[in-house]
């Protein structure tokens, strides 16, 4: 079962901003993840972006210390955690498309066991079930991980969905996206289309480029 998503949007977080652009030039912001480090480079060029290690706890205690001038978390982990009044603003699909998958819990059983299966069955949340299928497709067909800066978020309206898709470099430079919509029923589908779109970008080049900053790294 998949349940219903929480708010599957990043959120900014900042104890003497109010958005990223309202930093200066050299502002030092936080971030675990390489896709919203590739996003924030492509679009705010003049910030700087460190790594953002540990549980919630140490990262916004990293926060308040002033190692950072601002730190882009989950908005569903802050919310789950009674913490949203730290958000000082949510970063729309536009700005920071999330990962796949974010925002949605699962529940995860052995196959054997159909009669959990038929327990489970109505906790399933239909909707975010095949937004989530739609976008762990296309993270599937490029081997996602967390190494991989790749964003895949499906919204549905009615019987359709809208499916959008992006990889890039870590730091902005290269970027492959795709927007598709087809049937809400059939989210796998799409899922495939957006892969395809992204493959005919080259996304198998911009891949071999995070790879080659990886083992640079290491």
């Amino acid at each position: 079962a998949v349940l219903e998503r929480e708010d599957p949007r990043d959120a900014f977080v900042s104890n003497d901003h109010a958005s990223l652009e309202t930093l200066p030039d050299g502002a030092v912001v936080g971030t675990s993840s390489l896709r919203r480090q590739a996003l924030i480079a492509a679009r705010y060029p003049h910030l700087v972006i460190r790594p953002l290690r540990g549980n919630l706890d140490r990262r916004l205690g990293k926060l308040d210390a002033g190692e950072y001038a601002a730190i882009i978390l989950a908005a569903a982990g802050l919310k789950r955690l009674g913490l949203q009044q730290r958000i000082r603003a949510y970063l729309p699909p536009e700005q920071s498309l999330p990962a796949p998958g974010q925002g949605a819990m699962a529940i995860e059983i052995h196959s054997d066991r159909a009669d959990l299966k038929e327990w489970l069955a109505p906790l399933n949340h239909e909707v975010t079930s095949q937004a989530v299928t739609a976008e762990r497709t296309v993270s599937r067909n490029f081997g996602g991980s967390c190494q991989i800066p790749l964003a895949a978020f499906a919204t549905i309206e009615g019987s359709t969905m809208r499916l959008r898709a992006i990889i890039a470099t870590p730091d902005g430079s290269k970027i492959a996206s795709a927007d598709l919509s087809g049937p809400a029923n059939e989210p796998a589908v799409l899922g495939r289309q957006i892969a395809d779109a992204l493959q005919q970008q080259d996304a198998e080049a911009i891949l071999a480029l995070c790879k080659t900053d990886a083992a640079g790294d290491d």
